[in-house]
């Protein structure tokens, strides 16, 4: 299995991703999908729980186009990336087709709502069994919140769990209370899907996505992201500097 600077990351085009997340809906199992980015791989290098999160996932999708760029630097086979917030939509429609519940978490006000019903519109079959704005996990009160919502999951009984309360903090939640959702057979975190689908966040346009510019949109709209966009472009790209020089200069050991 490929492995960026000690994280994971599985080497599927999209078809074999829901190949294989339609085979574990029906395996009985519970499974944690995570979406490894340059913005996990640098958090996972001081973070080592989150790190043992996205290694004990039981998919890891590589997104983020600078993990694509940095798995050819290294020589590390990656078919394809695979946006997260593109793939709610195909999760979607498998979920619609195969008759398999969702239930929405995370989002700001109103916009759950709305992305659940975007993704009903699309997908008219699909069963979406509740939504959630979720806990402001910053908060002193996130404890309660959060047993809250898994009595609700809990009562709803999905098949298939959708986090979005924003990156490391969803994957550590998931990790941490998936084992008392126990109808639960598949839950990801998909970060600022919802605000995608439900028209609030534009995309960048095409041809900047194609280039892997998306980072330098997001920081012309929302500023503020600066110092995330730092950790995944500059910090990432000197880590996987690094990375090469050892490669090059101790060559048995790879």
């Amino acid at each position: 299995m490929p492995v960026i600077l000690d994280v994971k990351v599985d080497n599927v085009s999209r078809e074999q991703a829901i190949a294989r997340i339609d085979l574990m809906l029906r395996d009985g199992g519970q499974h944690i999908i995570t979406t490894p980015n340059p913005e996990f791989v640098v958090a996972a290098q001081k973070d080592k729980d989150f790190m043992n999160i996205l290694n004990r996932a039981s998919l890891a999708l590589p997104d983020g186009f600078g993990l694509i760029l940095a798995a050819k630097f290294l020589g590390i086979p990656l078919k394809e990336r695979i946006v997260g917030s593109d793939f709610v939509w195909d999760l979607a429609k498998l979920a619609a087709e195969k008759g398999h519940t969702v239930y929405l978490l995370g989002g700001k006000g109103s916009v759950v709502e709305q992305a659940a019903k975007e993704l009903r519109m699309k997908n008219h079959e699909l069963r979406i069994v509740g939504y959630d704005a979720g806990p402001n996990l910053n908060s002193p009160t996130a404890p309660l919140y959060s047993l809250a919502i898994i009595g609700r999951i809990r009562e709803a009984c999905p098949d298939i769990l959708l986090v979005a309360f924003g990156q490391i903090k969803q994957e550590k939640w998931i990790a941490k209370h998936l084992g008392d959702l126990r109808s639960v057979k598949i839950a990801i975190g998909v970060g600022g899907a919802f605000d995608f689908i439900a028209g609030r966040v534009r995309r960048a346009p095409l041809f900047l996505r194609l280039l892997g510019l998306e980072w330098f949109w997001r920081l012309l709209r929302q500023p503020w992201r600066l110092p995330r966009i730092y950790r995944a472009v500059i910090k990432f790209s000197y880590f996987i500097l690094k990375a090469k020089l050892a490669r090059v200069q101790h060559p048995d050991k790879y």
